[in-house]
């Protein structure tokens, strides 16, 4: 019997290889229902800024920027950001470490509450600082009596209000990066001699160096824009505790294009910052 008579002699390419059915490509077309509330969720979120660029006094702004006020609390954000930013590193380091690599009872627990900043209303977080840290607080109490150290209404105060927002983006950030390092490194380290904390400093932390530095820029950011905790804790006082933010509270009510002017310098901050994390939590085409 010839292949003319086999069913599947049709289907048979002649050179005697297998035929690759045909795979049609994706549809370019776009639902209507998609379509729609993407392009809202898009103008939702874009007109607001729009509007800052278009109603900004572009006149007036160098005289606007150039003021003493607005570079005293641009300077006072800085200097609390950056020093928020290094309590952040020094403490969140380790605690992401141990969260990742180590094995507590109640590690999940743990992690939760570390992480809980991120949804709690900033206001809230200022009033649990008063309540720990002010001076009749659980521990404020005895640094006043033991030490003489007050840190509610203070810079110190303004960079551990920045501080206890913006940790958890570092925390989330380093631990995710442990989590995806291979920890057969620092066993082999360890099985040559070295010590824990002498993997940890020689081996782990150039391997995630850069989910450091992201966690950080990210933590620098938070605490740049920070606002319900650092005015419930630390109070409004210009060059001693009003930030930016703050400032951009105050202005709003008296001087509207001072607002706009200080809105614009956070809005090219926060650009900056998404374009220096681009290659790392972006994709493009």
């Amino acid at each position: 019997m010839t292949d003319l008579k086999r069913p599947d002699a049709a289907a048979r390419p002649r050179g005697g290889g297998s035929r690759r059915p045909r795979v049609r490509g994706p549809r370019r077309g776009v639902p209507v229902p998609l379509l729609v509330p993407g392009l809202l969720a898009m103008a939702f979120l874009l007109v607001p800024l729009f509007a800052l660029l278009v109603r900004a006094p572009w006149s007036s702004l160098p005289s606007q920027l150039t003021s003493p006020e607005v570079w005293q609390a641009l300077k006072l954000s800085l200097i609390s950001a950056t020093a928020a930013t290094a309590v952040a590193l020094v403490l969140g380091v380790p605690l992401a470490w141990l969260l990742a690599r180590t094995e507590f009872p109640g590690r999940g627990l743990v992690r939760a509450l570390v992480t809980l900043p991120l949804v709690l209303p900033p206001v809230v977080g200022g009033v649990a600082l008063l309540l720990a840290l002010g001076r009749n607080g659980i521990i404020g109490k005895s640094l006043d009596a033991w030490f003489g150290i007050t840190l509610p209404f203070t810079t110190a105060g303004v960079v551990v209000a920045e501080a206890f927002v913006a940790m958890p983006f570092l925390v989330i950030s380093v631990e995710g990066t442990l989590r995806a390092a291979d920890p057969r490194f620092e066993e082999a380290a360890t099985t040559l001699g070295a010590s824990r904390f002498t993997a940890f400093r020689r081996v782990t932390l150039p391997l995630i160096a850069p989910g450091i530095a992201a966690g950080a820029v990210l933590a620098w950011a938070r605490a740049l824009g920070e606002f319900g905790a650092t005015i419930t804790f630390a109070g409004n006082f210009p060059g001693r505790t009003q930030t930016m933010p703050l400032a951009v509270y105050l202005a709003l009510q008296n001087d509207p294009e001072a607002a706009i002017a200080l809105s614009l310098i956070l809005l090219a901050v926060s650009i900056a910052v998404l374009a220096g994390l681009r290659d790392r939590w972006m994709t493009g085409a």
